[in-house]
């Protein structure tokens, strides 16, 4: 007897699905990707120096439209090469790590130290709770994507960022406040989404993968990222939601 059309249908679909990539097969691949990609950029990046360096040695002065031209290919090799570096992060995510209780305070002084807060910046720390449960790693790119966030689009010389973790029942809530030009309700979701930005990368530099990445971590532990802020008023907070594990 000949199989229905339905069975054969269903059939295609199964088949189709054992085909199609899974999430972790595909997070392999962008890993993989980005990782022999960069290598190549990264010499895209050098080349432009020694070109400069030899003409130099040969006694030949890089100026004008030269120099721009060498000048513009630094900034979107660099440009590339961030995307690549942040598209590594994102494939990361909960992976490749252990997961403990990590020092919250500890993390955040370590991230500080090495994205660099601005002169004129000021951090208030306000932990509550001493550590959360996550990936030792994880927690380090979830401080700097939103710390980063918070500096990057300040329009001000002068800011204040503050950093607070207190319990509620059985959640750790996790917010970061700045005192920035805030984020319309209009953009709260399309902020999270990939390669996403407000500004034009020629106003402010970045992938626009930072928020992604900062959601994905908080979904990877089963928790929520929100944006607060208030129309016609200043300032942004960040709260993600954790339930303790």
């Amino acid at each position: 007897m000949l199989p229905s059309a339905s069975t054969s249908l269903a059939r295609s679909e199964t088949k189709a699905e054992s085909e199609f990539p899974t999430s972790s097969e595909f997070e392999d691949f962008i890993y993989l990707i980005s990782h022999d990609v960069r290598n190549s950029v990264r010499a895209l990046i050098e080349l432009p120096q020694w070109i400069s360096d030899d003409l130099a040695e040969a006694g030949i002065r890089v100026d004008g439209q030269v120099a721009q031209s060498i000048d513009l290919m630094n900034q979107h090799t660099g440009r590339l090469d961030r995307m690549l570096v942040d598209l590594l992060t994102f494939s990361r995510v909960g992976r490749m790590q252990d997961v403990t209780e990590v020092d919250l305070d500890g993390a955040l002084t370590e991230v500080i130290d090495e994205i660099g807060l601005p002169s004129g910046f000021s951090l208030v720390r306000a932990l509550e709770v001493p550590s959360v449960r996550m990936g030792e790693r994880d927690i380090l790119t979830l401080l700097n994507a939103l710390l980063s966030n918070a500096v990057k689009h300040h329009d001000r010389q002068a800011g204040k960022v503050v950093v607070a973790a207190h319990k509620e029942r059985n959640t750790i809530i996790l917010r970061l406040s700045d005192n920035g030009p805030g984020i319309p309700i209009a953009y709260h979701e399309r902020v999270f989404g990939a390669m996403t930005t407000l500004r034009p990368r020629d106003e402010v530099e970045g992938s626009g993968m930072g928020l992604a990445i900062a959601r994905k971590i908080a979904l990877r532990y089963h928790g929520s990222i929100d944006i607060i802020s208030e129309a016609g008023r200043r300032g942004t907070t960040m709260e993600v939601r954790l339930p303790l594990l």
